[in-house]
């Protein structure tokens, strides 16, 4: 398999990740170029696909690669434990990514050492998380004003909760709440000694449910056992509410098999160097995409 993997264009914590997975692609026997392309490559790797920034120059790769029909591996940072674990998948991020996580045990989902908490029915805050409009995760979306707007219109049909809206720590966004009742802005704290995170664990004490488009957040809260409305983007689709309507009364399912496959999207650098991810997603590659 020969391969292009872009590094130049990641963000600084990029560069470990890189290196463990040019190591482990090498050591199986695939032809690796390292930021450039000879034309016949047959996948790129590159890291997120939000185009912002230094990432920006990601964009042309993958649109290039895809209009080819050709597979682009992307690389992002995880939400399990983020910043010590990344993301690996193919054809894009979250739940529009192939991770080849299907037919899993429950024996890696352990490694994590998550503790699921019990599906609580306290709390009194709806919160509205907000993502990065620069992400290809949002084409098909309006402005987040927009969403906003359309996510309180709908959740004021049934309730009168208290709505929080809490935007993306590196999108900037404006809008008007003072033409709802109960609902305000209270932007996330980021802390200065890491990349983005935030103070989203003590929001969430408040918490009585999430909303998401498909970011980290979501899987937090679910963790954390709160409920979750999200898109069909989101990792957290499969133990999600899908409509307003119950929000005062949401489904609260399983979670068990969907942490089994959750743990396998995601690898600590270790591993990554050690091919764990990559014999994996070579197999999927080689029988589904080339």
């Amino acid at each position: 398999m020969k391969i292009s993997c872009f590094t130049d264009y990641g963000p600084l914590n990029s560069k470990p990740v890189f290196d463990a997975f040019l190591t482990s692609m090498r050591h199986a026997g695939d032809t690796v170029f390292v930021n450039k392309d000879d034309g016949q490559c047959d996948i790129a790797v590159i890291w997120s696909v939000l185009w912002q920034g230094r990432m920006s120059k990601y964009r042309n790769i993958w649109q290039t690669y895809r209009s080819k029909n050709k597979p682009v591996v992307v690389v992002e940072v995880g939400g399990i434990k983020r910043n010590e674990t990344w993301k690996i998948g193919i054809n894009g991020v979250n739940r529009e990514a192939d991770f080849g996580n299907n037919n899993v045990d429950a024996n890696r989902w352990k490694k994590f050492n998550i503790e699921m908490k019990p599906w609580k029915q306290t709390g009194n805050d709806i919160i509205l998380c907000g993502q990065h409009t620069n992400s290809h995760q949002w084409r098909n979306n309006p402005p987040m004003s927009t969403w906003f707007d359309q996510q309180i219109t709908e959740i004021r049909k049934y309730t009168s909760k208290p709505i929080v809206v809490r935007p993306h720590p590196r999108n900037h966004v404006v809008i008007d709440v003072a033409k709802y009742k109960d609902v305000k802005i209270v932007g996330p704290k980021r802390d200065r000694k890491t990349y983005d995170d935030t103070d989203l664990t003590e929001r969430l004490k408040s918490a009585w449910a999430v909303v998401s488009h498909s970011s980290n957040p979501a899987m937090t809260a679910a963790f954390s056992g709160i409920p979750v409305y999200v898109s069909e983007a989101s990792l957290s689709y499969d133990v999600g509410n899908k409509s307003f309507e119950n929000i005062n009364n949401p489904n609260m399912p399983d979670r068990q098999n969907w942490a089994n496959k959750l743990a396998y999207t995601e690898w600590w650098t270790d591993e990554i160097q050690q091919g764990l991810p990559w014999n994996r997603i070579k197999k999927t590659l080689e029988e589904k995409y080339l």
